[in-house]
């Protein structure tokens, strides 16, 4: 199975940590971002990845080269910009493109995420409702909120409690929702991200849902979830890190 990391953010939260490293390489407990998450995908079946990378660029490729990858097979995308998602995925679209797994799912992973999200079981839920793409959410404060019908299906997105919504298609009844950074995604989106140059994938999601797609919620409440991507929550990463 296949998955994307997406590493090539600059970390601007993370200074100091990363005023001489990326944000992959930040250590918690003792270990990267990039090696947890690597394992994490490595547990559930992953043995082909894809990193993007730009800011200490090289830095990433020469941890990677004197690991041995980790024993996974890694390539790497280069971003001479930042892409955001939607366009570091569509740059390394045609890492999973090709191969005996190109028809397969695969996953998308923010770097500096930690959690215990069953990706199994979300691959499954993916699988079973014939998804376009599938994102772990939890019921929890966020600035920006995903919104699902009750079918649990992409309809919008809304900034904050009480901002604006932004409709895929309207609906009356709909739960909002903070998403987690972890997809499941069906190779055929790829063909279907005709926005350019750098882009949020939210953004391709919302139009293609409005379109009819299925985009679907996976609940992940039940699992720990962090944003390593300030200071003070690496801190508290590695005392949850310990404690399991």
């Amino acid at each position: 199975m296949k998955a994307m990391v997406l590493a090539a953010g600059l970390g601007t939260r993370l200074r100091p940590l990363t005023n001489d490293r990326p944000k992959a390489l930040v250590e918690v407990a003792g270990k990267t971002l990039l090696e947890i998450t690597l394992a994490r995908l490595r547990e559930f079946g992953v043995n082909e990845v894809i990193v993007n990378v730009h800011h200490f660029a090289d830095m990433v490729v020469e941890y990677l080269k004197a690991r041995q990858n980790f024993g996974m097979q890694i390539e790497i995308s280069r971003e001479e910009e930042l892409l955001d998602t939607g366009g570091g995925l569509k740059k390394a679209a045609w890492f999973f493109q090709e191969g005996s797994s190109k028809d397969e799912p695969f996953y998308l992973h923010n770097v500096d995420v930690i959690s215990t999200i069953d990706l199994r079981r979300m691959l499954e839920s993916h699988v079973a409702k014939k998804a376009l793409a599938t994102l772990a959410v939890q019921d929890r404060k966020t600035s920006r909120y995903l919104l699902f019908d009750e079918a649990g299906e992409l309809c919008g997105r809304r900034a904050g409690i009480d901002g604006a919504v932004e409709w895929a298609r309207k609906v009356e009844k709909f739960e909002a929702r903070a998403f987690s950074g972890i997809h499941v995604i069906s190779p055929r989106l790829l063909t279907m991200l005709h926005e350019d140059g750098a882009f949020s994938i939210v953004a391709s999601y919302l139009r293609l849902a409005g379109a009819g797609e299925q985009v679907t919620a996976f609940p992940a409440d039940k699992y720990s979830w962090r944003d390593v991507g300030r200071v003070e929550s690496v801190r508290e990463a590695e005392a949850e890190l310990r404690l399991r």
